[in-house]
């Protein structure tokens, strides 16, 4: 019997009304992801990948279709249930940092382990994470004392500390250097392999996506895969 898949998109379509003109950033997408599974999906700008990363994590309801993350669906779930989704079950890293500034690196994975209602402490398996993605020694440093490779480093922390299902990163190595990327995509890669993290990756870079499992092209709205 085949396990349902972590990641279940059918007929997904997203139109946005802009003045006059409808524009149809998701035409018809259909996704399977399985648990574990590391999958890069790849476009242009304006190819409706960064759409679609957004129905995913529950940041915006799609126009018609289903999305089932984790077996729940989310097409007809209230603004509330969403923001559930978004705390219990999806990680998301960015392409800016977003940390907080005046916080060290250690409190702001902290803040949000907090939000999610687990406490602050750290307990051994993540302390073997932050081990794993090389900012234990730099936890009490604020982010202007990090490198930019550092602080997305800590953001990716930041996502997984409440152990989500999912990892949804969008253009994770969009602000670093080529060093930076590698070293970012390695510990994405690991992550995957060694921890079982499902990760769903947003990117333009062909290299990148090659780290992934799986990668699928997004064109006009629509996957090719």
């Amino acid at each position: 019997m085949n396990e349902t898949p972590i990641i279940e998109v059918r007929q997904l379509t997203k139109t946005y009304r802009v003045g006059e003109v409808d524009v149809h950033a998701l035409r018809g997408v259909d996704l399977e992801v399985q648990k574990g599974e590391f999958i890069a999906v790849v476009g242009t700008s304006g190819s409706g990948k960064s759409t679609l990363f957004n129905v995913l994590g529950g940041l915006t309801p799609p126009s018609t279709g289903s999305v089932h993350i984790g077996g729940k669906d989310l097409s007809h779930m209230t603004n509330a249930e969403r923001t559930n989704l978004r705390k219990d079950t999806v990680g998301f890293v960015f392409q800016k940092y977003n940390l907080l500034p005046t916080l060290s690196a250690e409190d702001n994975i902290k803040i949000v382990k907090y939000i999610g209602g687990h406490g602050t402490d750290f307990d051994a398996p993540f302390n073997e994470v932050l081990r794993l993605l090389g900012i234990a020694e730099r936890l009490k440093h604020k982010p202007r004392a990090l490198s930019g490779g550092q602080q997305q480093r800590v953001a990716i922390a930041r996502a997984i500390v409440n152990g989500p299902a999912i990892l949804l990163a969008d253009e994770p190595t969009g602000n670093l250097d080529s060093q930076n990327s590698a070293a970012v995509l390695n510990l994405l890669k690991d992550l995957n392999e060694r921890l079982g993290q499902t990760i769903l990756m947003i990117t333009h870079d062909e290299e990148a996506a090659s780290y992934a499992h799986r990668r699928v092209h997004m064109r006009d709205g629509q996957l090719l895969q």
